[in-house]
């Protein structure tokens, strides 16, 4: 194989294009123009790179999260053949099952996503679950939740509360013309990954997500924690008001600090090095604007995978809460329709232990015709149900614009 191909079709010996190579100093940056397919179980878009997986070669025995290093151990302990290289989704709830899969090949490089949205994919029904009043509703039970425990123990501090919208097209759903559609947004990692089926039923997940969990490369551990969020205005003048209003928000900035402290605890056991080279910067999306640091660290020990990181620092506050255990719990009282693996993250792990892993977020389940889109608002004590309510409406946005539709189903002009 030389430099110039990006390809892994034998699935042996070591690839020098694989993701880790680059700290070699080998070249990675080759172009490679493929069409998206919805046959791949999964591709992952990064700004500058992609990794895109074809076939399954085998399944990684699914579990819970307090196994999924062994699992991942053993099985490269046993595989001989194949890329070294497992793909997939790890589920919001820790008790959830993860889903991974070797692939039979892979292509790394700068994938295009060409496809075209199709302008008119016929009638769409949109239901809310819940709907924007309930969700307002779930706010209020969450903040006398939090002033209810403000004098035990361990308050609850913050609660991420999600809701849905199911979406139903009168044809099936072109998923590769909706990664094409998000992945103009050079912000965001576009992705596809393939989902457990249920009933027989194939189901895809796709999105674009803003935000780095953790990525490992050698012994260099990198995170891109976001939080406190505002929505882009179409008028310059307005936009860059919001985006000062974020920045100078004493609730956001607070929301955004538990975040990036929490990150720092957890892999703090794991590093001999930490640091936030950029600390609480303003970060943006095409819809968004976010608070964001960048957290940089130095492992103790190279036998740290990237999944034992994953899985030590997720569920993070931003997607869950604070204290952990009791955020997930209102979330499950809470919240009518279960997270499946939004707010999970998705990536990959190699045999080396080298990895990278995001937050699911901005996507959408996709079966057949139809589309569960999913969007989620932090609250904490002087939250108002009514803003908050307008922030999942916003973060709907960079899906719903990739499929043409708004929040009542109606065709984009």
């Amino acid at each position: 194989m030389s430099y110039s191909e990006v390809s892994d079709r034998s699935g042996a010996g070591h690839d020098v294009n694989h993701p880790s190579a680059r700290d070699a100093g080998i070249d990675v940056s080759s172009e490679v123009t493929k069409a998206v397919s919805s046959e791949h179980p999964f591709l992952l878009r990064s700004p500058g790179r992609s990794i895109q997986a074809n076939g399954c070669l085998a399944h990684l025995p699914s579990g819970t999260s307090d196994t999924l290093v062994q699992r991942i151990h053993d099985f490269f302990a046993s595989t001989q053949h194949g890329p070294e290289l497992l793909v997939g989704v790890l589920p919001f709830d820790p008790q959830g099952h993860d889903y991974l899969i070797q692939p039979e090949e892979l292509t790394y490089g700068r994938v295009q996503v060409s496809s075209q949205l199709p302008v008119n994919q016929g009638r769409w029904q949109v239901e809310p679950q819940p709907s924007a009043l309930e969700y307002q509703r779930m706010v209020a039970s969450a903040l006398a939740r939090i002033a209810e425990s403000a004098s035990t123990k361990q308050p609850l501090t913050k609660v991420v509360l999600a809701r849905s919208l199911l979406a139903t097209a009168s044809q099936p759903l072109d998923i590769d013309a909706v990664l094409a559609q998000l992945a103009k947004d050079e912000s965001v990692t576009a992705y596809i990954a393939s989902l457990p089926p249920i009933a027989g039923q194939a189901r895809q997940l796709v999105g674009g997500t803003p935000e780095l969990l953790v990525s490992r490369h050698g012994h260099i551990v990198n995170s891109n924690p976001l939080a406190g969020s505002a929505k882009r205005q179409s008028d310059p003048v307005a936009d860059k008001a919001a985006a000062e209003a974020l920045l100078a928000s004493e609730k956001d900035r607070r929301e955004h600090l538990v975040v990036v402290e929490s990150i720092l605890d957890n892999l703090a056991p794991y590093c001999r090095q930490l640091k936030t080279p950029t600390m609480m910067q303003l970060q943006s999306t095409a819809s968004m604007w976010h608070l964001g640091t960048e957290i940089e660290g130095v492992l103790k020990d190279d036998d740290t995978t990237s999944a034992e990181l994953a899985i030590a620092l997720h569920p993070t506050p931003a997607v869950g809460g604070t204290p952990v255990d009791e955020a997930l719990t209102l979330i499950r009282e809470l919240e009518p329709v279960d997270r499946d693996f939004y707010a999970g993250t998705v990536g990959w792990t190699d045999r080396q232990g080298d990895g990278e892993w995001y937050l699911s977020l901005r996507c959408g389940e996709v079966a057949g015709n139809q589309i569960r889109l999913f969007a989620g608002a932090g609250i904490v004590a002087d939250s108002d149900p009514a803003a908050e309510a307008a922030e999942t409406s916003a973060k709907f946005a960079a899906l719903l614009n990739a499929l043409g539709i708004d929040e009542q189903g109606h065709p984009l002009t």
